[in-house]
């Protein structure tokens, strides 16, 4: 019997490390994630369409800065802040505009009182008019330089003009400030520019109402361009003219420097409506429905329906089913399913 309950104790021992081993190697041979090419979903465009690199600009650029001389006490933000207007950027110490505006405090006390004690001889006429003007001079004067010194000293708290994000810190605490040198630079982002460089011999094709689709890798975002704005004077090495392109910005995702693709789709040739995608994106299952790979934020693929329009070249309309700045897979997709990770 103790033979028996031997044998059986050994053999629940060994299945069950068995049982174990296989989890083990099947956690180690978890399926590697499958390479793959993406693309963005984008506004509809032919394939044709002539393609360039940009540069993302602010609206507008305002650098803020002290009217006087003076040792910066402290700055009150940061690069990438966001400032209302009339919000304090900086402080420069005040002790001399202090005692310069106690002077003149002073001055204009003493400058008061004269006229209140030759005002009676004047009233009497005992005070030649020549000496009476001169009085009244000294006044003007004294509430002049009191105006000077109370603007000098309120000079030395710099707030903003515009409201915007904090571009550049340019001086620090410490550092002296000379008169009109930037302390700060505030970029308007409420909306954008994409600066593009276009050869002399294309810019004739681009009007300010030409359609443009802009791509931008750093933020997975896809846009569509606004008005043009056409530069008149070409770069002398180049020979190429510089085209600017109104883009909306809201949430202001879209920084300056940030490198965007730009496609100009000219006046006049077949283009696309809505969103449009590689027609070699596009599956079809066994159901006979179409559909294509999207790429969730965690890197998985997932099928997608989608209802198609008209095809130009290598690219077809997309009526429903996605959205503009969605990822898509364009080609690797043979050996993905549903929940596969992916990399790209």
């Amino acid at each position: 019997m103790k033979k028996i309950y031997f044998r059986q104790t050994i053999g629940l021992l060994l299945a069950a490390g068995l049982v174990c081993g296989c989890g083990e190697k099947g956690t180690q041979e978890q399926k590697a994630p499958t390479r793959v090419k993406t693309q963005m979903v984008s506004p509809g465009f032919v394939d044709n369409a002539q393609a360039y690199v940009g540069i993302v600009e602010e609206r507008e650029a305002t650098a803020v800065s002290f009217t006087g001389m003076g040792v910066v006490k402290r700055v009150l933000v940061s690069e990438g802040q966001a400032v209302s207007r009339g919000q304090l950027i900086a402080e420069m110490d005040d002790t001399q505009a202090r005692n310069v505006l106690s002077g003149a405090e002073a001055q204009m006390t003493q400058a008061d009182d004269a006229l209140a004690r030759y005002s009676m001889l004047h009233d009497n006429g005992s005070l030649p008019e020549v000496q009476w003007v001169e009085i009244q001079s000294k006044v003007a004067q004294a509430k002049s330089q009191l105006e000077v010194a109370k603007k000098n000293l309120a000079d030395c708290r710099l707030t903003a003009p515009v409201s915007g994000i904090v571009g550049k810190k340019i001086i620090g605490a410490g550092e002296t400030a000379m008169p009109s040198q930037a302390v700060v630079n505030i970029l308007d982002i409420s909306s954008v520019k994409v600066k593009v460089a276009i050869p002399e011999a294309e810019v004739g094709s681009i009007s300010a109402n030409t359609r443009s689709s802009i791509q931008v890798d750093a933020i997975d975002r896809s846009f569509e361009g606004g008005r043009i704005e056409k530069g008149v004077v070409a770069d002398a090495l180049t020979h190429t003219y510089d085209v600017r392109i109104n883009v909306a910005n809201t949430g202001h995702q879209l920084l300056p420097g940030m490198v965007a693709s730009v496609k100009f789709t000219p006046e006049g040739s077949a283009s696309l409506s809505g969103k449009s995608i590689p027609v070699t994106s596009v599956q079809k299952g066994s159901d006979g429905s179409l559909f294509v790979w999207t790429i969730a934020k965690d890197s998985t693929v997932h099928r997608q329906k989608v209802t198609l329009g008209s095809t130009r070249g290598n690219y077809i309309s997309v009526v429903d089913g996605i959205n503009l700045g969605q990822r898509i897979v364009t080609e690797g997709y043979q050996k993905l399913s549903d929940g596969s990770k992916v990399i790209f």
